[in-house]
């Protein structure tokens, strides 16, 4: 039992960081907006902790992650603002773990397919709350950037303009490594 908490908090820290690397990495990232907002790999180190650990594990990777996010960076206008920008939109990307039985269950029964699509599904799922959290900060914190265009259109245009491609991006990437290399999923 030890052993298996100390593999977690280890994997936690090390995703987390990747998950970091390849948001900063100039070459695997395309900023669309000067206030930020890039289209990116880095949400997929924090789905692979969910898958492989549940809820927790990709919400803990997360936080770490937005943490990491604050210290490098992080464009602030307001404290609430840098809490759902920040810690609340990259912890709640860890809820695709809600998948990670049916994932796990899947791959040991070689049903890829249904792999394939619980990890869509979880990937959505994560994505979508994250791009929720964005979506509030930009209409509350935001709003004098939308000039003559409704806030909430605003918000959702520019949010969902890179959230809705680090999405597709993030599923496809883990659909294939996870159709290669299933047992990426398993825990020693």
């Amino acid at each position: 039992m030890q052993q298996q908490r100390v593999l977690f908090l280890v994997e936690a820290a090390i995703f987390s960081a990747i998950a970091l690397l390849l948001d900063i990495l100039p070459f695997l990232s395309i900023n669309l907006w000067f206030q930020g907002g890039s289209i990116s790999f880095a949400m997929i180190p924090v789905f692979l902790m969910a898958f492989r650990w549940g809820i927790s594990g990709g919400m803990i990777t997360g936080l770490l992650f937005g943490f990491y996010q604050l210290f490098t960076g992080a464009f602030i206008v307001h404290p609430v603002q840098a809490f759902l920008d920040y810690i609340v939109a990259f912890a709640v990307i860890g809820t695709a773990g809600i998948v990670a039985t049916k994932i796990k269950k899947n791959a040991r029964n070689d049903h890829m397919e249904h792999v394939l699509t619980y990890v869509v599904l979880g990937t959505l799922i994560g994505s979508t709350l994250r791009f929720l959290s964005h979506f509030v900060a930009g209409m509350v914190f935001f709003a004098s950037l939308a000039e003559n265009q409704p806030v909430w259109l605003y918000s959702l245009l520019y949010n969902g303009g890179y959230m809705l491609p680090s999405f597709i991006a993030s599923a496809i990437v883990i659909s294939l490594l996870l159709w290669k290399r299933p047992r990426l999923l398993l825990r020693l």
